[in-house]
């Protein structure tokens, strides 16, 4: 299995990527049932229910520039915890948004999906 510091990057490459540019791609980094999303303190499980949130947030363009992240190994099966900090812009707003996520990535098929993934948008 691969460095979990690598991984962690390359998935965070990957995700923000694809949620800047079409978020409905993102649907199979989670599973269907058992990934959990907190966004903003509201809770939706399973990959359809995250999609609906994700795609009806209020806005339809966004660029995420991270400045952190750190990553560890969860356990003994590969796990990955990986913090994310940074900043968001919506909708060509002049006043960048900071942001905190946290994802926990599980071992699946020789890859892995997102089990859980906690959102907040960071004030003052």
């Amino acid at each position: 299995m691969a460095d979990f510091n690598t991984v962690a990057t390359q998935f965070t490459e990957y995700y923000y990527t694809t949620f800047d540019n079409n978020r409905s791609q993102l649907v199979p980094l989670y599973d269907s049932n058992e990934s959990l999303l907190t966004f903003e303190g509201a809770q939706v499980q399973g990959a359809k229910a995250i999609m609906e949130k994700l795609e009806t947030l209020p806005f339809t363009k966004v660029l995420h520039k991270i400045s952190t992240l750190d990553a560890q190994p969860a356990d003994p099966s590969g796990a990955i915890l990986v913090l994310v900090t940074g900043q968001l812009l919506i909708d060509d707003g002049e006043h960048p948004q900071s942001f905190s996520q946290t994802f926990h990535l599980i071992p699946r098929d020789g890859s892995y999906y997102v089990r859980n993934d906690v959102f907040r948008l960071v004030y003052g």
